[in-house]
């Protein structure tokens, strides 16, 4: 319980990061400086007005300066994503083996260590999954700035991972699941361009990384809640009228959406998919 609660209450200080990321890595700018400032008047934000949440709170949502009011799309993520990352604290645990590396009876170096790189790896993946998405839907793209490193830090991660606890299966389903997302997405690419872009592409490939990792149910669940998440939601954008057929509506955060159902239950949904068919 109390790992979990410094698992969110550090996602809240990298939900205020966000906010800056999902602001500048669209229009080129760095994410390091120049410091916080009120996009009103300018003013840069003290320390003491930039604690996630409370800050917000304390000041009605104004700032400091001009009092000129602040979205409150700044506390929801932070919020959210300290949420987020407890949620991911949770699933690690209980599992994804975390449990079992930390106080378990066959405890190790090797063990404890390889189970903390996957709980970085996928708070990484939390991280840039709210990021991706809010940006897909501010601006429809997904820029290689986040998803391209994503590969080596999330491949990285999890090899190290999968070389400490020998599980090498993982490895290996992680590998497949790579190369099998972004084939197929790259294929839809070419066969539908004005429906599916090449960020898609390139994210599916990140996303079949971490799907793999996790298992095969995790990967084919996750791979096809996207489609079903996404139909979904363009199918009632058109009944509400808010959009028409042809509308470009962002895939991107359906694929997360996607991605992160076939994570914490994905094995769980084709094992009992599979117990109907009478195959498991």
């Amino acid at each position: 319980m109390t790992g979990t609660v410094f698992i969110g209450v550090f996602g809240l200080l990298i939900g205020s990061f966000l906010n800056v990321v999902v602001y500048r890595v669209p229009n080129g700018l760095s994410v390091v400086s120049p410091p916080s400032a009120c996009p009103g008047c300018d003013s840069e934000i003290k320390a003491y007005d930039n604690v996630p949440v409370l800050s917000w709170l304390v000041l009605g949502g104004k700032c400091r300066s001009c009092r000129e009011p602040i979205s409150k799309r700044y506390p929801l993520v932070e919020a959210g994503v300290g949420v987020f990352f407890g949620i991911v604290g949770v699933w690690w645990w209980v599992v994804a083996g975390g449990a079992d590396a930390l106080s378990g009876s066959e405890i190790s170096t090797g063990s404890i260590t390889g189970s903390v790189l996957v709980l970085v790896a996928f708070l990484w993946l939390a991280g840039v999954s709210v990021a991706l998405a809010l940006i897909d839907l501010d601006t429809h793209k997904l820029p290689n700035a986040i998803v391209l490193p994503s590969y080596v830090v999330g491949g990285v991660l999890l090899a190290a991972a999968g070389i400490l606890n020998g599980d090498v299966d993982a490895l290996v389903r992680a590998g497949i699941g790579m190369g099998a997302m972004w084939f197929a997405y790259f294929l839809m690419a070419m066969l539908y361009p004005g429906g599916m872009g090449f960020g898609d592409v390139k994210l599916a490939g990140v996303l079949g990384i971490y799907l793999g990792f996790v298992g095969w149910g995790a990967l084919l669940v996750g791979a096809f809640a996207a489609f079903f998440f996404g139909g979904i939601y363009a199918i009632a954008l058109v009944i509400l009228k808010k959009a028409g057929r042809k509308s470009g509506i962002p895939f991107g955060p359906w694929m997360l959406v996607g991605a992160w159902t076939g994570i914490f239950a994905g094995n769980t949904l084709w094992t009992s998919y599979l117990s109907l068919l009478g195959v498991a």
